[in-house]
Formats: C-alpha cells, structure tokens, sequence
C-alpha cells in the first residue's frame, strides 16, 4: 500500500475508481477465461488502490478511493465453489513447481519478531492517506492463533484513545534488510472482518525509495481490503483489489494501475487464504488461493515492458522491491474519516486481529 488512494487517471489531474475485474477472470476449475486479460502497461489507469507513499512524506492526499465508483460491482464467476474448508495445510504455498526455488521465508514461528528482517513503524500522520489509527509496536507481535494452533505474525487493531487518536493498529515492513527482484512472493493470511474501516494490506515497494522517493521508485499491492466501493455495495468480504503505482508527478497525476475483483468466495470467512504474485521481467501478476487452484487466473496482471515514455512501466518495476503488513483503520481508500463510521470497532477496547501465517519468496 504505499499508501493508498484511488488512481490517478493519466489523462486527467483527478483520481478514478478502480477499475472493475471480477473473478469471472478466474477460472478455478481450470477451463477458458471469457474476460480479455489483455496485458496491461504503462499508461493503464483502471484506477487502483492508489497509494499515498507513506513511507516518505509523499501525500497521495486529495485521493480519495473512497468516492470512486467503480460501477456495478461484477461478481462474475462462472463457477462459484463453496467457501474452502480451512485444514491448515503444511506450510508449503503454492510451492517449488514450474522451475521456482525458495530463496527466502519467514514462518513467524519464534517467540517475537524477527528484528533482523521486520522494522515496526511508530507514527500516526496518517500515511498520506488521512487513516484514523495510531501505528504502534505493541500492536505488532507473534502469537498463536488458537483456531490453527499456529505461530503467526498478529497484527491488532484496537479502538482505544491513544496520542490523539481513536484507534491503534500496526505496520511493519522488511526495508532496508530484505529486498528482492522478480520471482513468486505470497503470503498466507486470515483477514478480519473489514466491515465499514479496517483496511489490510500486503504489498511492496521500490527498495531505491530513499534515493528517488515516491512514486519513482515504484509499488505493488498485492493484497487490499475495505474499498469503499465495497462498503458500497455490501461485498466487502469478497471485494479485493491489486494496484501498481509508479512514475513521478506532473501537476498532480502520476500513472497507476489497479483492478478491483469481487472473489467467489469470503476471504474473510475465518480462514487462510494464499495471495500470491508472480513477477518477471514481462508481467506482474496476481492470484488468490493459488495452492488450492492451481489453474486459477489472475485477478490483476500488468504488463511491465512498456518504454514509451518516462512514465513507462519498463523503468520501475525491475529493481529490488521489500515487503510490507499493515492493518489501516479508515481513511481515502475506506471512504471513512470519521470514528463513528467505523463499524468494524465500534466501542472502546473492541479489537480485529490480521494473522500472517507465513511470507515466502521463490525465484527462478
């Protein structure tokens, strides 16, 4: 998320909803896609979940995902399998096949977090993205989840009043000790329920962000949830969105790309769920629970080639990227700005735990 808001449209200064893809996308028996997948470069502004670089002071501000319309939600799907029955398998993903290695991997399986690999962000500025939480370490830590009985990275938002704000959450992010270009980087997750607020995120950003800042050195978000359209239309258990932002200002566009999908399924049904990207020299693509369907399609593709312009795809997205969690609470992409909106934590000491059971990266 580098913080996010919606798209920018290149064309114009404003930004624009995300645009639609609906899990008709995803074939999840295998067999033809009937929606054109058609690759994606450079100028393509679907509208995405837009980020507001929060790592550095880069305000995505006035976007504001919230009040995009993405148009009639598409819930697609030619075939609608009932929700995966969790088992919790061997901690494997989507595994070493079609010629990828495992060159790294945190199982969140010790007594605390690694600080050798994960730095926790203190602050509450609001990321660029006018979010309403407080980020804390205390918020951040490894715990078992009893329903699994696994050892996870546990990420808790908290409605509670803290340093002038209302709720607390946590961030954390790899940068500066773990970066990597290309290869196939998932992670397994269970979601709260977003409700009205909670936004999660799995996502990365250009590991060069210190020398050229924000959106030059480029971002990916992988997972995404709590879209406003979504509150909208009542899907927010199944309204997912992928983003890439890239380029640099003129005036106040820079070009981005995003796609929201409506899965088959509840991805916050209680259970884990594998979000997984692939990225080569040619395409970032994106896909959901790619261990239990491996013919699944993706739910958002980019092509990543085009040098057309400075604003091409082909000058940011090749270049080590670090990894990033978060819990948000509000803000541009929700649609939500006020604590009273926030139906996911309604009354004080109410809590939404985001499980991470493992993050994995394989390469050819």
């Amino acid at each position: 998320m580098i913080w996010k808001s919606l798209a920018i449209a290149l064309a114009t200064m404003t930004m624009s909803a995300c645009g639609e893809i609906s899990f008709g996308n995803i074939n999840l028996g295998g067999g033809t896609n009937n929606e054109d997948n058609t690759e994606q470069e450079g100028g393509n502004t679907e509208s995405g979940g837009d980020q507001n670089p929060d790592e550095g002071g880069n305000n995505e501000g006035g976007n504001n995902e919230g009040g995009n319309d993405e148009g009639g939600n598409n819930e697609g799907g030619t075939t609608n399998p009932d929700t995966p029955v969790g088992n919790y398998p061997s901690q494997e993903g989507s595994g070493e096949k079609d010629g990828y290695t495992l060159v790294w991997e945190d199982l969140f399986d010790g007594e605390a977090l690694n600080t050798d690999i994960w730095d926790v962000e203190v602050r509450n500025d609001g990321c660029g993205n006018a979010e309403l939480e407080y980020y804390r370490k205390e918020n951040v830590a490894i715990t078992t989840d009893e329903a699994s009985g696994r050892r996870c990275l546990t990420i808790t938002a908290r409605r509670e009043d803290y340093g002038g704000r209302y709720f607390t959450s946590g961030r954390l992010t790899t940068r500066g000790k773990k970066a990597f270009q290309y290869g196939k980087i998932e992670a397994y997750v269970k979601l709260p329920k977003t409700a009205n607020g909670l936004w999660p995120a799995f996502w990365m950003m250009g590991n060069n962000y210190d020398e050229v800042g924000w959106p030059r050195c480029g971002e990916i978000d992988i997972l995404e949830m709590g879209n406003a359209q979504g509150i909208k239309s009542g899907t927010q258990e199944t309204f997912m969105n992928g983003a890439c932002h890239w380029g640099y200002y003129k005036g106040s566009a820079y070009p981005n790309y995003g796609k929201h999908s409506n899965a088959p399924y509840s991805v916050q049904d209680g259970e884990y769920h594998l979000f997984t990207i692939i990225w080569d020299e040619q395409m970032i693509n994106m896909y959901l629970d790619l261990d239990k369907y491996p013919n699944v399609e993706p739910y958002y593709a980019i092509g990543i080639t085009e040098k057309g312009d400075d604003w091409g795809t082909g000058y940011y997205f090749h270049h080590d990227f670090f990894i990033l969690f978060n819990l948000a609470v509000g803000g541009h992409f929700t649609g939500i700005y006020n604590t009273a909106q926030v139906t996911a934590l309604p009354n004080v000491g109410d809590e939404a735990k985001m499980y991470v059971d493992y993050v994995k990266v394989f390469q050819k």
